[in-house]
Parts: structure tokens; C-alpha cells; sequence
């Protein structure tokens, strides 16, 4: 299996609540650069999470990849969800080559679980950050973290 864990771009800072932060002129830039590392991986689906600019990162990524299935939504990728009900998510999907697009706290925990079998020290993802991840089963401790790009 080949995970890649995109966080969302910059976002803005104020907004009626958090779900509804919208991305910057440069978090869309940033997004841009991140998809340019996808070019050419043969996803199989992009998962996102229901907050706006997660929503935003995945529809530009979705577009200038030229993806040919629609974006999932799920509530599973929202900031403070725990990193093993992501896991077990990701299991059900049973895919191959998998996109998710979700938050901090949630990107460096479950990309810090997946490769060290551990979220004490989580991986630092900044905003668009993707981090590459590769291995038999979507388990703690038994991924491979092959890259981790930051835009």
C-alpha cells in the first residue's frame, strides 16, 4: 500500500469557526506545489476531511491532477480524530494507493503512528506538507515513511 498524508494549505486565521477557514492566495500556491509531487502516482481515490480548506486543498489537487473519480468526504479526518480510527478507516477502504487530505494535529500523529508505531513525537507537517508512506498494511509500526515534502 502506498498512503500519501497531505495537510491542507495555509488557511486563514479568522473565520465563524474553524471548520469554515478558507485557504490563502499562498496556501493555494503551496497546494499547487504538493500536487506536483503526485503527478504521475497512481492514486486510486483522494479522502478529505469536511472542513473548507481541506475541501479546497483536495478539489485543487483533485483538478490539476486531472482525477477522474469525485473527492470522498468523510468525518473521520478532522483535526482531533485519533490516529487509530483513522487506521481502522483506512483498512475498510482496503485500497491500494490512498490520498488523504486532513489537519494538524492528526497528519503528524498518524503519519508518526503508521512509521514508528508511536505518536509521542509527532511528524512536523506544515501547511501542505505531504508525506509519502509505503507498506504491506495500513498498521502501527509497520509503514514506511519514503518521503516527506514540505511546500
Amino acid at each position: 500500500m502506498r498512503l500519501w498524508v497531505l495537510r491542507h494549505g495555509e488557511a486563514e486565521q479568522r473565520a465563524n469557526t474553524d471548520a469554515e477557514r478558507r485557504l490563502t492566495a499562498h496556501g493555494r500556491e503551496q497546494v499547487l506545489r504538493s500536487a506536483a509531487v503526485l503527478l504521475g502516482q497512481p492514486l486510486q481515490v483522494i479522502v478529505a476531511s469536511p472542513y473548507v480548506r481541506a475541501q479546497q486543498t483536495a478539489a485543487q489537487v483533485h483538478e490539476a491532477l486531472g482525477f477522474g473519480k469525485p473527492v470522498q468526504t468523510v468525518p473521520w479526518l478532522t483535526p482531533d480524530i485519533d490516529p487509530h480510527a483513522v487506521i481502522a478507516e483506512l483498512e475498510e477502504l482496503g485500497l491500494e494507493h490512498v490520498l488523504l487530505v486532513s489537519h494538524q494535529p492528526l497528519v503528524g500523529n498518524l503519519v508518526s503512528l503508521l512509521a514508528h508505531g508511536s505518536r509521542q513525537h509527532p511528524v512536523p507537517m506544515s501547511t501542505a506538507s505531504l508525506a509519502e508512506l509505503e507498506g504491506d498494511w495500513p498498521l502501527a509500526g509497520l509503514m514506511t515513511l519514503r518521503g516527506l515534502h514540505h511546500s
